[in-house]
């Protein structure tokens, strides 16, 4: 049985683990090197480190960013961002209950609309965000790397 809900505050070790999947190559974070960037993405309203438990693990997870705005009838917009689900557990719909879950709480809101990146040409991929709703036609995105 699987359990859609927020990050706890003593699950960063955790999810550090699961973004090492998303991002092999980036450089391996320390827990106490992000222990007060967690604290304070934990307090933030705006957040949202919707995770997916199932038998006591974690096995997948995305970030949910709630931006307030003055269009639309001033209703907000959400991004959707690091989304991983553990290998091993793939193909099991637990990729999909997260990203499932942090629309739900973009609804709870009010947003008027959620986007979601992705960099990868993996026709699977794009095959899964699409199967959760999402519209890779409707709209033209651009990023600019600041590294």
């Amino acid at each position: 049985m699987a359990t859609v809900r927020s990050a706890r505050r003593d699950e960063l070790e955790d999810l550090l683990e699961l973004y090492r999947q998303l991002n092999p190559d980036d450089p391996e974070l320390a827990p106490e090197a992000v222990a007060d960037l967690w604290e304070e993405m934990v307090a933030d309203e705006t957040l949202d480190v919707v995770v997916v438990e199932h038998d006591g693990r974690l096995v997948a997870t995305c970030l949910l960013s709630v931006t307030r705005n003055l269009t639309r009838g001033a209703r907000p917009f959400a991004l959707i961002e690091n989304v991983v689900t553990r290998e091993g557990y793939r193909g099991e719909g637990f990729g999909t209950q997260c990203v499932e879950g942090a629309v739900e709480r973009a609804r709870e809101r009010d947003c008027y609309k959620v986007m979601l990146l992705t960099g990868s040409d993996r026709e699977w991929k794009h095959d899964f965000y699409e199967s959760c709703g999402f519209d890779g036609e409707a709209k033209t995105g651009f990023t600019l790397d600041l590294r």
